[in-house]
């Protein structure tokens, strides 16, 4: 059994005992989230598919954890001008664990 869910504004195709790094939720380690926004469940090839929601769906996870993702390096430069700039940025993450999925 899997459902699609959107989280945080992006989608994800989660399973029970599942674990998933998101964008920063609120919340602190331990608390139980629920999102309401699936948009798709597949239960031994019965697939129900919302508009744009499955009426009744909810998925519930743990938070685990408030993470740092790895760092991305953004370099800007223009040739023969002696301008170089160097930036770097660690994007915020929360780990969890899909506990169940209800439909």
């Amino acid at each position: 059994m899997y459902a699609i869910v959107e989280i945080a504004g992006q989608q994800f195709k989660v399973e029970k005992d599942q674990k998933i790094y998101v964008h920063r939720l609120d919340g602190n380690e331990g608390d139980v989230v629920d999102f309401d926004k699936v948009l798709l469940v597949d239960e031994d090839g019965q697939v129900k598919v919302g508009t744009p929601a499955v009426k009744g769906a909810k998925v519930s996870g743990k938070i685990l954890a408030h993470v740092k993702g790895d760092k991305v390096k953004v370099f800007k430069k223009k040739r023969r001008k002696g301008y170089q700039k160097m930036n770097g940025h660690r994007q915020l993450f929360t780990s969890v664990q899909i506990e169940s999925i209800n439909q």
